[in-house]
């Protein structure tokens, strides 16, 4: 295994510095917080609308829907060049209601969304941060509906809570368009468009695999999954779990811990480090937590331990370019899910039916793709301080 010398280690702690801290953060730290991370195009002015084609396309799309709809790709989504001019002609209004816009991911999917409706003539009135507060996305939902917009994009804080507001919104005409789930008791088709997700259990594939890898297809591993009722979530886990059992036997899944506050990812990997001497490695449910593994195994001294994830996040990146602990996730494509959303809502203005669940298909990522994996992740040049790493790491 590559060993990082001096200099890299003091590359690597400047950069956690600079991004605000490695393994303690609520969120992970923005992918704008380097100069270099500028968008490395604008999307086409002419032409039709889709999400990015170099991204992978030939992967089985893995994840079922909220209601266990069969996921259509989200490579299959297209505006014409004609369509996008009659939506242009309509002069219409989006808003983007955000559970919490303080992440790369949610950045990333505001970016998609933002650069997908500029193209399409349509004019973002309001995006909104609920702050994870059920009571204030729905007070950030009829503050929104004001405005009188023609669509609404969000992702709901909990589906039962804000079900009721997100109910007028349909009432009232407006063309839902949700990240991820949907809220309890609305319809696709009637209610709202569609659904988009990110291939979550086939990113959860992607993490045993590459785990499984590292470890020569046998040891012994850790899970910190999310204790929460949150679909997305649980199917990540479910994936990785089922992955192990069913193709790598030798490897056992020996302790499980599950977190509610991301920010105790650190406290949860300790204990398990302390509990099993010979642990082998961790899987943690998206890239927060991994951070606090990340945390607990430098301060255990097991530089021996592999982490796996999803979520390429601005340290977890960096620790994979270093050829670090963290060997590896599997990465959701905000930018493209953002691109793929204002593509459905577009749809709809025209009247086009939707089919009720779509995915962006599952990335892997590694030592050897981080670099590239990254571009295609967030439209952005690779941070510096990433760079840097990967080639001292050469």
């Amino acid at each position: 295994m590559k060993r990082k010398s001096s200099l890299l280690m003091t590359i690597l702690l400047s950069g956690c510095l600079a991004l605000t801290g490695c393994g303690n953060q609520t969120s992970s730290s923005s992918a704008d917080s380097d100069n270099n991370t500028k968008s490395t195009e604008e999307l086409p002015s002419s032409g039709p609308l889709t999400i990015n084609p170099d991204i992978p396309g030939d992967k089985e799309i893995l994840s079922k829907g909220p209601y266990g709809e069969n996921a259509i790709s989200a490579k299959t989504l297209k505006l014409t060049e004609e369509e996008i001019q009659k939506i242009k002609e309509g002069d219409y209004k989006a808003a983007i209601v955000m559970h919490y816009a303080g992440n790369d991911w949610s950045k990333a999917q505001i970016n998609g969304l933002k650069a997908a409706f500029k193209r399409m003539g349509i004019k973002v009135v309001a995006v909104t941060d609920a702050q994870f507060k059920v009571e204030k996305q729905v007070s950030d939902i009829e503050t929104v509906l004001a405005k009188s917009p023609d669509i609404i994009v969000s992702i709901p804080v909990d589906a039962v809570s804000t079900a009721d507001a997100y109910k007028r919104a349909a009432d009232a005409g407006v063309k839902l368009v949700f990240m991820d789930n949907a809220p309890k008791g609305l319809k696709a088709g009637k209610d709202y468009v569609s659904v988009v997700s990110a291939d979550n259990y086939g990113n959860g594939v992607e993490a045993a695999d590459i785990m499984a890898k590292q470890l020569g297809g046998k040891g012994k591993i850790g899970v910190i999954f999310h204790e929460a009722d949150f679909f997305v979530t649980k199917q990540r886990t479910e994936a990785f779990e089922k992955r192990m059992k069913e193709k790598y036997p030798k490897i056992k899944i020996v302790d499980r811990s599950g977190i509610t506050d991301p920010n105790t990812g650190e406290r949860l990997a300790s204990a398990m480090l302390i509990k099993n001497r010979k642990l082998d490695g961790i899987f943690a449910v998206w890239d927060v937590p991994a951070e606090g593994a990340l945390a607990a195994a430098r301060t255990a001294a097991r530089e021996d331990l592999v982490i796996t994830t999803i979520d390429l996040g601005t340290n977890v990146a960096l620790e994979i370019a270093s050829g670090g602990i963290v060997k590896g996730l599997g990465a959701q494509l905000p930018y493209d899910q953002g691109i793929a959303e204002a593509i459905l809502a577009g749809q709809a203005l025209l009247g086009k039916e939707a089919p009720p669940y779509v995915a962006v298909p599952s990335l892997k990522v590694t030592e050897e793709n981080v670099l590239d994996s990254w571009k295609l992740v967030y439209n952005q040049n690779v941070p510096d301080v990433i760079q840097r790493a990967a080639e001292l790491n050469k």
